[in-house]
């Protein structure tokens, strides 16, 4: 079993910057891919980033290219989301989820964070 904390997230100002942790607990998840994924007022939740087990392959949505930057450190079983340049419509609740390999698609990742609500004002 896995468990994923998601913190970091807050209110900021158009244009400021966040970052958002993800601390793993459990079974280890140096070998699991993880991602990130975003829930608006009123949307379904949608990608954002993913990362691969080492860290040397990253997909981001076409939204936050650019703009965000997903990392992780395994010693410390974490993984970040450093968000910049942030938006009204980055908007949404935040989660983090674990998965056995790199993907854009929900069904992919099996353990997921309760997530992190990220206000972006204008």
């Amino acid at each position: 079993q896995v468990q994923l904390v998601e913190s970091g997230g807050g209110l900021v100002q158009a244009g400021g910057s966040l970052r958002l942790s993800c601390a793993a607990s459990g079974r280890t998840l140096s070998w699991s891919a993880m991602g990130w994924f975003r829930q608006g007022p009123g949307k379904e939740r949608e990608f954002v980033s993913a990362i691969n087990w080492s860290g040397g392959s990253t997909y981001y949505a076409d939204s936050v290219k650019g703009r965000f930057t997903i990392s992780r450190d395994n010693a410390k079983t974490t993984v970040y989301l450093q968000m910049n340049s942030l938006k009204p419509e980055d908007t949404a609740v935040y989660y983090c989820a674990s998965g056995t390999g790199l993907s854009y698609f929900e069904r992919s990742y099996n353990y997921w964070g309760q997530g992190t609500q990220v206000t972006v004002s204008s």
